[in-house]
C-alpha cells in the first residue's frame, strides 16, 4: 500500500474503465470529488455502485460522457440521470452481485473504498457497508482506498488487508448520515398490525423509512427478537437499548446481528463500531435464501410501490419510470417464505398521492416491473388489516385485497374484477 495524495490516488483511472464505488454511509466523498475534479481528462468512466449517499457530483448532467453510472439500485440523487439516459439501470438480487464480479460479467478495473484505518494486524474494516463491497475489493485490478478515521470499525467478515490495497489516502470524515421520517398515523397503524406477525423468538429483515421504523414501535414489547437483514438503521439500536432484540434464539449466529449494511444517525455509528453484538457480512451470505430459511419463526418486511389484485407486486419502478431497485426483497421473500414458520411481509400504505390514488390497483400501471411475483407473494399489509395470500385462489386474493385497500377505491377494485372475471 502507497499513501498519497487524493489527486494522485484517482489519477490512474482511465477512460473506458469500469469502476466500483463504495456505497450508502461509505461513500468515499473525497476520493469521490478528486475523481471528478478530473472529469475534463475522461470519457466514459463506468460507475457502479449501489445508492450513494451525499451530492452524487459524477451524477450531475455536467458530468455526461464523462461518467456513466451502471445503479444496481437507483439512490434519489441517481433517478433524474437515469431519466435522463445518462445513467443505466441493473436489475439483480443483492444476493447475485458479487457472482458477478467473481465470474467477470463485470469486470472490475478499480474499486474505491472507504475503510477504517488499519489495526495493529493492518486490517481495515469496510465500516458501514460490507455488502457487494468486499466482492469489489477481492476481484478489482487496482483497490483505492479512503484511510478513513471517522469509519467506525465493524466486526464479521469485512476486513482488507493493507497488503490488498494499492493507493491509500488519509482522511478524517464522519460517514453520511439519514434520519428516518417520523411514523404518520398511517405508518403506526401498519406498524401496529406487523407486529401482530412477528412472534417473541422471530428472526426479523427489515429495511429504513417511517414504515420500518413504525413496525419497530410495534415491536417494543416483544422478547428476544433476533436480526438477519440486508441493511439495518437507529430502529434496531433502540430495539436492543429496550431489550428487545437478544438473538438468543436464532439457529444461525446466535447472539448476533448481522447485516450487509448500516445506514443512520451518528448514534448508531458509535453503536456499531468495535461491537461483537453486530457482525457485518457480504450480500452474497445475508441474502442467501438457503440461509434465511434456516431461522425458524424468519420474518421479512419490505414494501411496494402497488401490487395488483393477483398478487404481483411492483417495487422498483413507477410505470415504466424506474425509481429504486430490485434490491433483497425477492431473497428475503422466498427465505423467509421457506423457512419454518416463516412469514414474508409487504407493507405499504393503502394509498399514494395524497390519497387521489391506491396502491392496490386493478393491473399494474403499464411497463411497471414485478420484482415479487404472485406465485411467491405471502402476507400484504396496509393500514387497513392484513391479507395473507398464501394458498389463496385469484378469486380469493382479489377479495383479501379489496378488504384492506382504502374504502373509497374498493368499489371500483372490485367491479374491474368482475369485468375481467377474476370473481
Amino acid at each position: 500500500m502507497r499513501v498519497v495524495d487524493a489527486a494522485e490516488a484517482v489519477a490512474g483511472i482511465r477512460s473506458g474503465q469500469q469502476v466500483f464505488l463504495h456505497g450508502g454511509a461509505a461513500t468515499p466523498s473525497v476520493l469521490l470529488d478528486a475523481l471528478v475534479a478530473r472529469a475534463h481528462e475522461l470519457s466514459d468512466v463506468k460507475m457502479l455502485h449501489l445508492h450513494c449517499e451525499g451530492p452524487g457530483p459524477h451524477l450531475t448532467q455536467a458530468m455526461a460522457g464523462h461518467f456513466r453510472h451502471r445503479a444496481f439500485f437507483i439512490g434519489k440523487n441517481a433517478r433524474a440521470a437515469i431519466e435522463e439516459g445518462r445513467a443505466e439501470y441493473i436489475p439483480v438480487f443483492l444476493s447475485d452481485i458479487p457472482r458477478l464480479f467473481a465470474r467477470d460479467v463485470l469486470p472490475l478495473d478499480a474499486a474505491i473504498v472507504n475503510l477504517s484505518p488499519p489495526d495493529a494486524h493492518g486490517y481495515c474494516s469496510l465500516g458501514t457497508s460490507v455488502d457487494i463491497a468486499l466482492p469489489a475489493v477481492r476481484h478489482a485490478k487496482t483497490v483505492i482506498a479512503q484511510l478513513n478515521q471517522g469509519m467506525p470499525r465493524t466486526l464479521g467478515d469485512g476486513f482488507v488487508h493493507v497488503d490488498d490495497i494499492d493507493l491509500a489516502i488519509e482522511v478524517n470524515v464522519p460517514p453520511y448520515e439519514h434520519t428516518a421520517p417520523p411514523p404518520g398515523v398511517v405508518e403506526r397503524r401498519i406498524g401496529e398490525f406487523v407486529a401482530t406477525l412477528v412472534p417473541d423468538g422471530a428472526t426479523i429483515q427489515m429495511g429504513i423509512g417511517a414504515i420500518p421504523a413504525a413496525v419497530a414501535l410495534g415491536l417494543r414489547e416483544k422478547k428476544d427478537l433476533g436480526v438477519h437483514t440486508e441493511m439495518f438503521t437507529d430502529a434496531v439500536v433502540d430495539l436492543v437499548e429496550r431489550g428487545v432484540v437478544t438473538g438468543r434464539r436464532k439457529e444461525v449466529n446466535r447472539g448476533k446481528i448481522v447485516s450487509a449494511f448500516a445506514v443512520g444517525t451518528s448514534r448508531l455509528y458509535s453503536f456499531l463500531h468495535d461491537n461483537p453484538e453486530v457482525e457485518m457480512r457480504p450480500s452474497d451470505y445475508t441474502n442467501d435464501s438457503a440461509l434465511i430459511r434456516r431461522f425458524h419463526n424468519m420474518v421479512a418486511i419490505n414494501s411496494a410501490l402497488e401490487i395488483d389484485m393477483t398478487g404481483q407486486v411492483c417495487a422498483d419502478s413507477i410505470g415504466t419510470r424506474l425509481y429504486s431497485g430490485v434490491g433483497g426483497q425477492m431473497d428475503f421473500v422466498r427465505g423467509a417464505t421457506l423457512a419454518e414458520e416463516g412469514r414474508a411481509i409487504i407493507a405499504l400504505p393503502s394509498t399514494a398521492m395524497g390519497g387521489r390514488r391506491s396502491r392496490i390497483v386493478a393491473t399494474l400501471t403499464a411497463g411497471a416491473g414485478v420484482v415479487t411475483t404472485r406465485a411467491h407473494v405471502d402476507v400484504v399489509v396496509t393500514e387497513h388489516g392484513i391479507a395473507d395470500l398464501r394458498g389463496r385462489s385469484i378469486p380469493q386474493r382479489v377479495r383479501e385485497l379489496c378488504a384492506i385497500a382504502a374504502p373509497e377505491f374498493r368499489g371500483d377494485l372490485l367491479e374491474h374484477a368482475r369485468k375481467a372475471r377474476l370473481i
